[in-house]
């Protein structure tokens, strides 16, 4: 509707501005050191993993009702494909569109505004179609679990060895050692048993940086080796 068309409108109320805020106190219940490394870490992976044309976000509000705003929920990271990545305070569904996939990554309990129930229920109601859980306070063999929407329902699939598919990206979801963080972390690998993770652009910059660094260095052991040959025919 254009601003001509709009100003020419009258109506029988006020207009009653329902607004929907980027931070909220009753959210805000803190966040271990751990927790937001391994979050940001995953964050790093899916923006080198989707580049500029599609959204990444970490730990934003998402609201799915636009006439209440106390619906919302704020995954640690959630995916927009197709949307390109720009700045924005909050996400609204009806503006912006569904996430296809968010994850959670738990922290202890007194940390957490929702039960992982009321998370998954309100995903359900989002229309998220892929929900990855990693709870590192848990035993190895318990950490990874996933939901998938089949059918209208968000059901959970079964999770073997800690690993299992992105269906939203068609890769693979692993859980490995992390040296930087000392830890098991969240990652995307390009194989299903993880042996070739898709790396951050840190990570890429600095493997790219290594490989120069060996051919250099094996370009410097030829040319001895050449050295010492003519050394030795004189």
């Amino acid at each position: 509707m254009s601003a001509s068309v709009r100003d020419q409108i009258r109506y029988v109320r006020p207009v009653v501005p329902v607004h929907f805020p980027a931070t909220d106190p009753e959210w805000d219940l803190g966040q271990n050191t751990l927790h937001g490394r391994l979050c940001e870490l995953l964050y790093q992976v899916l923006v080198a993993t989707l580049g500029p044309e599609h959204t990444v976000s970490d730990d934003q509000f998402v609201y799915y009702d636009a006439s209440n705003p106390r619906l919302k929920c704020a995954p640690d990271v959630f995916v927009k494909l197709g949307t390109p990545q720009a700045h924005f305070a909050s996400w609204k569904t009806w503006e912006d569109g569904v996430p296809e996939l968010c994850v959670e990554i738990l922290s202890p309990s007194d940390m957490e505004k929702l039960t992982l129930d009321q998370k998954l229920t309100r995903y359900l109601a989002i229309g998220v179609q892929e929900v990855l859980v990693l709870d590192p306070a848990l035993a190895p063999g318990t950490r990874l679990r996933a939901w998938d929407r089949v059918d209208g329902d968000l059901v959970e699939r079964v999770v073997e060895r800690e690993r299992t598919p992105c269906v939203t990206l068609g890769l693979h979801w692993v859980l490995t050692f992390d040296d930087a963080l000392a830890t098991d972390a969240l990652r995307l690998a390009t194989d299903a048993e993880g042996e070739h993770l898709v790396l951050t652009r840190d990570e890429a910059s600095t493997a790219a940086e290594r490989t120069r660094a060996d051919r250099a260095e094996a370009e410097a052991a030829r040319l001895r080796e050449e050295l010492t040959r003519v050394q030795k025919k004189r």
